[in-house]
């Protein structure tokens, strides 16, 4: 005698029900483990940042004015993908390509989009050095010309925001770091920076002045609405 062996119909059903209800608890911990795990090493990128920054100003690798005292720098002249910044017109306004570029690279990454915008891990990278007045003035990608960066206040302010290439999805936190070296973060709720839409440099000031001498917002409230707070 034959008998047919198989999965009934309510077998199956059973069996993707139980299916869709594993998937449903731990699709949002893998999620989550992403994004602490983004956040993570987004905080140990700009450590290592700050670092960097610390070593090129110090060893006076860039100095477009010619006074003997070190400048900061852009992610690409750290990252040794391009020539670090000269003076083409003797006026200490650093914007274009020297001829020096430095070895070995101090950070392992640095190629930006057309946007100035460098992508790690998650998380979205923009650079900022001070033109004159200390007015922010964002990286440019590889093809275009350097900003006219201001060299007297480049030897004392750079900042760098980072925030998530997909907001809830690669991160929720936005970060900033500038030359104290502190690390602060904001819960990126109401702003939802993603993607190319970073925050502008004043998010993280007091005044929303537009100036890297502004005072920033250290545990207060921001020109953007949130509350920024150390995560050191």
């Amino acid at each position: 005698m034959h008998t047919d062996s198989g999965f009934t119909l309510i077998e199956l059903m059973i069996v993707v029900a139980l299916i869709a209800v594993i998937a449903a608890i731990s699709v949002p911990n893998l999620l989550a483990a992403r994004i602490s795990a983004n956040e993570a090493a987004t905080i140990s990128t700009l450590k290592s940042l700050a670092s960097a920054q610390a070593q090129i100003q110090a060893s006076g690798y860039v100095d477009a004015n010619g006074n003997g005292r070190g400048e900061f720098a852009y992610f690409q002249e750290l990252s040794g993908v391009r020539n670090v910044k000269a003076s083409s017109n003797g006026t200490g306004v650093a914007d274009s390509d020297g001829t020096n570029r430095v070895k070995p690279p101090m950070l392992s990454f640095g190629t930006l989009d057309s946007n100035g915008l460098m992508v790690r891990g998650g998380y979205v990278y923009r650079m900022f050095l001070p033109g004159v007045n200390a007015v922010p003035l964002g990286e440019s990608g590889l093809a275009a010309a350097y900003p006219a960066v201001d060299a007297a206040w480049a030897e004392s302010l750079w900042a760098c925001y980072a925030w998530p290439t997909s907001h809830t999805r690669s991160g929720r936190r936005v970060f900033f770091i500038n030359q104290r070296g502190e690390i602060l973060q904001s819960p990126n709720v109401t702003t939802g920076y993603s993607g190319v839409n970073g925050p502008a440099f004043t998010a993280v000031t007091v005044s929303g002045s537009n100036r890297m001498t502004a005072t920033i917002a250290m545990g207060a409230t921001g020109a953007d609405g949130q509350r920024w707070t150390s995560v050191n």
